[in-house]
């Protein structure tokens, strides 16, 4: 009789449009490709990334919502109205998983106080997906000043910390004094052979037809981290020197100042606000240049999806990422945080034509399967 293949879980808020969700759902398709048996574990099944789930990954809906309810584990009615660490703890028990591994403040907490509430032997793995010091500094949200606090009780009871980054682990093990030989850093999973293919899929859209000026392409939430206002400036500045237009994939609560600032810079008709998109590799392929303005990051996985499509970058020097992916500059143009007059002489670099071409050997490192094996070895998961 063969033998029953593990069950890996993967916790999250929710599948919303964010890097840390798209990592998280890479990693279960993965899995799932593997052969293993997948679960979803969300608080709230909803996010525009969760239609994108493969049949194979089974979603566990913490919130007991009704989506898909073939595909969904149901938890009982009475836990309807509790928050998610005693649903978590059910479902520990009732599945009792090989690993279970989380993303982001406060799943990764939650994990590891289920674990010890359930009694399982569940294996449960962290991971850390952004400058933890800076993002409590600079977010306003009572929750995420506590991150630093909460993850420096938690952390050091997980099986098995992994950080996006070598700044990130750095970051976490000064700020939380956990050994920096305790975390694990691994890439995330990035660059898979469907995103090329997908890349190839035409985008309607007038601004890319023959003959039209270059396209500089944003993409990510609007909120403060990703500091889209210093891009708009710079693009403004870029603008008086040549016709050029800005493409804004993503949305966020910060939407309606930043096109404040456009109408206030007068460059509304050279700025288009796409929305979320399904398939940004196809809008990066037809883009002139992808510029990255964040004032901290974990590892912008957007940055390795840019390169990985062919499309010259440019970024914000900020902790943590953008140096580690472009090794230091040498793949792409590496600004300092905030200066839209560099970012701006930058963008003019890539547009007339002096672009750094990427070594496909350096890529390796953030594909699909290195990361979805070295996940699988800190899950300690060994497959027939």
């Amino acid at each position: 009789m063969p033998k029953e293949q593990p069950r890996v879980a993967l916790f999250l808020r929710n599948l919303g449009g964010g890097g840390a969700e798209r990592v998280m759902l890479n990693l279960a398709h993965g899995f799932a490709k593997k052969g293993l048996k997948v679960d979803m574990v969300l608080c709230k099944a909803e996010g525009s990334y969760l239609p994108q789930v493969l049949e194979e990954v089974r979603i566990v809906d913490l919130n007991t919502s009704e989506f898909d309810k073939g595909r969904t584990l149901k938890l009982p009615t009475s836990l309807q109205s509790t928050t998610s660490l005693p649903k978590l703890v059910l479902y520990l028990r009732q599945e009792q998983p090989t690993a279970l591994l989380s993303a982001t403040h406060y799943p990764n907490e939650i994990a590891v106080l289920a674990k010890y509430l359930a009694r399982v032997p569940t294996r449960v793995v962290v991971t850390e997906h952004t400058t933890l010091s800076l993002e409590a500094q600079s977010v306003e949200q009572i929750s995420s000043r506590l991150a630093p606090l909460a993850a420096r009780i938690f952390y050091p009871w997980a099986d098995g910390i992994v950080a996006v980054s070598q700044g990130v682990a750095r970051d976490l093990a000064n700020l939380t004094r956990i050994p920096l030989k305790r975390i694990q850093v691994i890439y995330n999973p990035a660059i898979a052979p469907e995103s090329i293919e997908k890349a190839k899929e035409p985008v309607d859209h007038p601004w890319f037809a023959p003959g039209e000026p270059p396209v500089v392409l944003g993409i990510g939430r609007f909120v403060k981290q990703k500091d889209f206002s210093t891009l708009i400036r710079a693009f403004a500045k870029v603008r008086q020197v040549r016709q050029v237009r800005l493409m804004m994939l993503g949305s966020g609560r910060e939407q309606k100042q930043l096109e404040a600032l456009v109408h206030e810079l007068n460059i509304n008709d050279d700025v288009a606000w796409i929305g979320f998109v399904k398939n940004p590799f196809a809008y990066m392929k037809q883009a002139a240049v992808f510029v990255l303005s964040s004032a901290w990051e974990g590892l912008p996985t957007v940055i390795i999806e840019a390169m990985a499509v062919g499309i010259p970058v440019v970024s914000t020097n900020c902790e943590s990422g953008p140096a580690e992916i472009l090794d230091n500059g040498k793949y792409g143009d590496l600004v300092p945080v905030g200066d839209s007059e560099l970012m701006a002489e930058a963008i003019l670099r890539v547009l007339s034509g002096n672009c750094k071409s990427v070594d496909s050997a350096w890529l390796e490192q953030f594909t699909g399967s290195t990361a979805i094996q070295k996940y699988l070895d800190t899950l300690s998961i060994t497959l027939d």
